[in-house]
């Protein structure tokens, strides 16, 4: 089955490209140029007034398709340009003594990573850090390291972004989340629309939830959320004047928050993003595409691939996540020493995959279909 009509533009934009990296920046399917086309329709047509469609309609139309995806109340969803702002938010407001105790993992993607390391060299932070590996006692380990206590802030990626491995004990790990700390954080951008219910309204009371549009969502960036449990951080020291849209009848002088999770908000942003998002889950909606059919339209390419690899020099690398007929990520993940030179030759050939030091991702998504899978296999039969 093929779903490539929903991305004519992208695709014939570059005809001659094979894109194997959903999983990094997803295509764009022609629903968002649309939403990005009405955006600037309503900017030219409405001037200052936009806003008031912006804050009264599209965004929560937004929160309306995420909390649906997520089984959580609407009300509870904020959206930012990207997550970073968030992390910084939430540090801020997050209840501590001293610096932040922060638990996570060594297999946090950039924004996290970096961020802590530099909290860590200034003494804003203390951090410990979980090794991901061995991957099969990762979720016990880190729950056990919760458990045991001693921690303001505990963050840690749904689906590992290097490896693709998931973090499997996610409602017990968020049952430890308190208001007044530790607080729980669930980075869930490689979850968000990827695998199915990766939240619930019960692990929702007492945990916050990381995602974005960026990647299976498919409406690119700039359309990052945060899921707030409710009494958790009511006033963020780091906080932007939208974030008092509800309490502007405040006197002056007055620092009011929103009572909902817009108390996360920040300052004026490009609404672009969230009229990409909308128009692409109505797109979705309308043509039957679940998180559950389009992943199991991307497993069926997956195992097609796998069992195709033997007769590639791919057969040698160490596959960081087998399938096991579990919840899975969208992206195979292939650990050897000749990854760089593999993505170089790849790309020599416009078949565009990525690579995170010594592994090698491979991503698929509606765009492709069991053609595509056999012209990425000739490829990697080319490699030297």
């Amino acid at each position: 089955m093929s779903f490539k009509r929903l991305f004519s533009r992208s695709l014939s934009a570059a005809p001659g490209r094979l894109h194997v990296a959903a999983h990094s920046h997803h295509l764009w399917p022609d629903a968002s140029f649309e939403g990005h086309q009405q955006c600037w329709l309503d900017a030219a047509a409405q001037a200052d007034r936009k806003w008031d469609k912006v804050m009264d309609e599209v965004w929560p139309e937004a929160q309306g398709h995420v909390a649906a995806e997520l089984g959580v109340p609407a009300d509870c969803i904020v959206f930012a340009s990207n997550t970073h702002d968030f992390l910084i938010r939430l540090y801020s407001a997050v209840p501590r003594q001293g610096a932040v105790r922060i638990l996570t993992s060594d297999g946090e993607f950039h924004s996290a990573r970096r961020q802590f390391a530099r909290w860590e060299e200034e003494g804003l932070a203390a951090i410990t850090r979980i090794a991901s590996e061995p991957f099969d006692s990762f979720s016990d380990r880190f729950l056990d390291a919760a458990r045991a206590g001693g921690h303001d802030l505990i963050l840690v990626s749904q689906v590992l972004f290097g490896s693709g491995r998931i973090f499997g004990e996610t409602e017990a790990l968020a049952a430890l989340g308190r208001a007044e700390g530790p607080w729980v954080v669930i980075d869930g951008y490689h979850a968000f629309m990827a695998i199915e219910n990766p939240f619930f309204e019960t692990t929702a009371q007492s945990a916050f939830f990381l995602g974005g549009g960026y990647k299976y969502a498919m409406a690119g960036e700039g359309c990052a959320f945060l899921h707030a449990p409710t009494g958790f951080g009511p006033r963020p020291p780091v906080t932007g004047w939208y974030a008092e849209f509800e309490d502007l009848s405040l006197p002056p002088g007055s620092v009011g928050y929103a009572k909902d999770a817009s108390r996360f908000l920040g300052a004026t942003f490009d609404p672009s993003a969230l009229y990409r998002f909308n128009a692409v889950q109505r797109m979705l909606a309308g043509s039957g595409l679940t998180t559950a059919r389009i992943s199991d339209h991307v497993a069926r390419l997956q195992d097609q691939l796998l069992a195709a690899l033997p007769e590639t020099p791919v057969a040698g690398a160490e596959l960081l996540n087998p399938l096991d007929g579990r919840p899975h990520a969208r992206f195979l993940a292939f650990r050897s020493p000749e990854a760089q030179r593999w993505y170089g030759e790849l790309k020599a050939q416009n078949c565009i995959t990525d690579v995170r030091g010594d592994v090698l991702r491979i991503g698929f998504g509606i765009y492709q279909d069991e053609q595509d899978v056999e012209k990425l296999v000739a490829c990697l039969e080319r490699l030297s």
